[in-house]
């Protein structure tokens, strides 16, 4: 795979991102070891052996955030989950289904805290899904360019700028905390995009700003049961 279309999801939805530390401890970045580049490389393909992993994005946003807490069917390419803000009122929550292209909700008066392991046959509206100038569409879009059919070339990420800028456990797992390639150059900031990668290259968090949002979009693995994704049958256009 070439390197630019390799582990940077940034590229795969024309953004540009930026990271903070966000509490982890700071320390001199410096490049990939061998060894640590052969994980990266396999991150996303392990999303992809897995066929889906369960997930929670949460979303930052000027008048309150989202939390979508949902599993992510990387074959398919479709997610599924339940969305609720955080901050604000809930005329936003409900049941959320997208894929590359489409993002399928179904409001909900009360959301409940995970979704039904069968989305509801009735109540859905569909629109296209835009990676610009929407964060919770740019969230969706990153998730779902985090699992890919074969791993990416270790080689070709010390290369092109990928990093080591630290470590940290994420739920008692040890994990080393890695930027993607060319990080360096997107948004003039250091670290575009960070990556907490366990010994055998799964990935368990993921932290990247939006163009449409200063503070980072954060990607939480394996928060909750994987549930398989069943897709909607139907859907009323959203106006």
């Amino acid at each position: 795979m070439a390197a630019g279309a390799g582990i940077a999801v940034a590229a795969a939805v024309a953004l540009a991102f930026a990271l903070a530390g966000h509490g982890d401890e700071p320390v001199a970045r410096r490049v990939l070891t061998s060894d640590e580049a052969d994980r990266l490389a396999v991150a996303r393909f392990r999303n992809y052996e897995a066929e889906g992993r369960a997930v929670t994005i949460t979303v930052p946003g000027a008048a309150g955030g989202l939390v979508v807490t949902g599993s992510v069917d990387y074959r398919a390419k479709t997610g599924y989950g339940v969305v609720r803000g955080t901050g604000r009122d809930a005329s936003g929550d409900g049941l959320i289904e997208w894929t590359a292209a489409t993002v399928r909700f179904h409001p909900l008066a009360n959301a409940p805290a995970t979704a039904p392991a069968s989305p509801p046959a009735t109540g859905w509206y569909d629109r296209p899904l835009r990676t610009a100038g929407n964060t919770l569409d740019s969230a969706l879009a990153i998730v779902l360019g985090l699992g890919v059919d074969r791993p990416d070339n270790a080689q070709l990420l010390r290369q092109n700028g990928a990093a080591w800028v630290g470590s940290g456990q994420v739920r008692g797992r040890r994990t080393d905390i890695m930027t993607g390639p060319d990080a360096r150059g997107k948004a003039g900031t250091a670290d575009s995009v960070r990556y907490w990668v366990g010994e055998d290259g799964t990935m368990y968090r993921v932290r990247a700003d939006v163009a449409s949002e200063p503070r980072p979009v954060v990607i939480e693995f394996d928060t909750q049961r994987y549930v398989p994704v069943r897709p909607v049958s139907k859907a009323t256009p959203a106006r």
